[in-house]
């Protein structure tokens, strides 16, 4: 079937995905079902997924990396100490006439001794520096990046939520219908086999409609197979175990589908959290073109210090000795001169990717223009062609009914009853074809508009 086979291409590879390397967790018992609805299995994902989850870590990263830039803000205390040993000190030669003599008289004398210790706290604080200035400034801008791309993630967890979880409705609401055509066929296979045994049909009756049933049976098992498949992709993209049960409550109808539609007249690129992210990204690319270009500037600093030394001729630290204290205070001014055109290179770099972001702005316009109308085209020819498939289904059973009462009352053929069987299977995948495109596609135009 048709159905089938779209069905395993949007579940297969994934599910495989998701079932590789857990033989083991499928061989524990299933735990107690929990009931979802779409919206509760996509709350789940948010809470659960791990791309999520990594997205929120990436935030928090951010987070701390802001307190960090704080921190350039504040006054930084440093404590030093250092203890020098000279076991061979260092002489100069003194002429003592500078120091009241009558003649000149050449002495050799140390300033130095031994044994040396001082230990210095120096508090420092930035009074002005304009690479600190601008990662201020930019740290809210930096906060709301890391924030929507959360926001972005969370999109994308929720479109893979949706379309795996009405993947599994729609099999599930297909293998409801092919039961029932089972059951049907069983009969009328039962049926027949006594009116040949009494010689009122050909076997090649009979045959045809055991090949009908084999037939039937053979879809049902590949629907089951992929429902099963689909379940596991469903837990992976929510982040589920594999082994836990659940059942899905919500259902699918032609009704469901075709109402809530979106106003397509009011929307706003804002809306979209690719826009808001890539506008955010311009932002920042803003705050670095400022940053380089007031790095031409001063920057000044305060410092005061304090410590004590002693020097010695030996190391008698332990005891009570006389230490000599000091203190000092002073600006620190540095004042860029000339580096070699680096910082205009810089600016210029910086200059161009602001240029390049705003591009990307306009050009993410256009796209998110492409897509709304794509998506709004899309979603409404799938609504009309799953309403006529819907009215196709329902002409398809009664055709099959009304062939059926006839082959029953002898009046019909074998042959006629099957070409009645799979017209109705051919309508019925049509239909289920068309309900999982349209449910697609509501959730690529709620997508397209930032409604997710």
């Amino acid at each position: 079937m048709q159905l089938i086979r779209q069905l395993t291409g949007v579940t297969l590879t994934v599910g495989l995905l998701s079932l590789a390397g857990v033989s083991r967790a499928q061989q524990t018992a299933v735990q107690e079902p929990i009931r979802l609805s779409a919206r509760e299995a996509v709350n789940y994902a948010l809470a659960n997924q791990a791309a999520v989850k990594s997205a929120k870590l990436d935030e928090l990263i951010q987070l701390a990396k802001n307190k960090e830039v704080s921190g350039l803000a504040l006054p930084s205390v440093n404590g030093t100490g250092s203890y020098q040993y000279n076991p061979i000190l260092q002489k100069q030669m003194f002429n003592m006439r500078n120091f009241g003599l009558p003649k000149d008289s050449f002495t050799v004398v140390t300033f130095q001794l031994p044994h040396n210790l001082v230990g210095e706290v120096k508090v420092t604080q930035t009074l002005f520096d304009p690479s600190v200035l601008v990662a201020l400034q930019a740290r809210k801008t930096l906060e709301e990046l890391a924030a929507q791309s959360v926001a972005k993630t969370e999109v994308d967890v929720k479109v893979n939520v949706y379309k795996a979880y009405y993947n599994v409705l729609s099999a599930r609401k297909a293998l409801t219908i092919l039961d029932g055509n089972i059951s049907t066929m069983e009969k009328l296979l039962s049926d027949t086999k006594e009116i040949y045994k009494n010689g009122l049909v050909e076997k090649l009756d009979v045959d045809r409609l055991t090949v009908q049933y084999t037939n039937l049976q053979s879809e049902q098992t590949k629907l089951r197979n992929l429902i099963e498949v689909g379940l596991a992709a469903l837990k992976y993209q929510m982040g589920m175990p594999l082994r836990q049960g659940v059942t899905l409550t919500d259902t699918l109808s032609t009704a469901e589908i075709a109402s809530n539609v979106l106003d397509l007249d009011k929307f706003d690129y804002a809306q979209r959290i690719e826009y808001r992210l890539l506008q955010s990204k311009k932002k920042a690319n803003e705050y670095d073109l400022k940053r380089y270009k007031l790095k031409g500037l001063p920057s000044l600093q305060i410092f005061g210090s304090t410590g004590a030394l002693r020097g010695s001729d030996r190391f008698d630290y332990f005891k009570t000795q006389m230490w000599y204290g000091y203190v000092n205070t002073g600006l620190n001014l540095s004042l860029p001169i000339f580096t070699g055109f680096q910082r205009k290179r810089q600016v210029d770099q910086a200059f161009l990717a602001v240029k390049k972001s705003e591009i990307e702005l306009e050009n993410l316009k256009l796209g998110i223009d492409v897509e709304r109308e794509q998506s709004a085209s899309t979603f409404k020819n799938n609504v009309l062609t799953l309403e006529a498939q819907e009215k196709n289904m329902q002409l398809a059973q009664d055709v099959h009914n009304l062939t059926q009462v006839k082959y029953k009352e002898g009046v019909g053929s074998s042959l006629e009853m099957s070409t009645a069987e799979n017209d109705l299977l051919t309508a019925q995948n049509n239909y289920f074809t068309a309900l999982y495109n349209a449910i697609v596609a509501k959730i690529d135009l709620l997508k397209a508009y930032g409604k997710l």
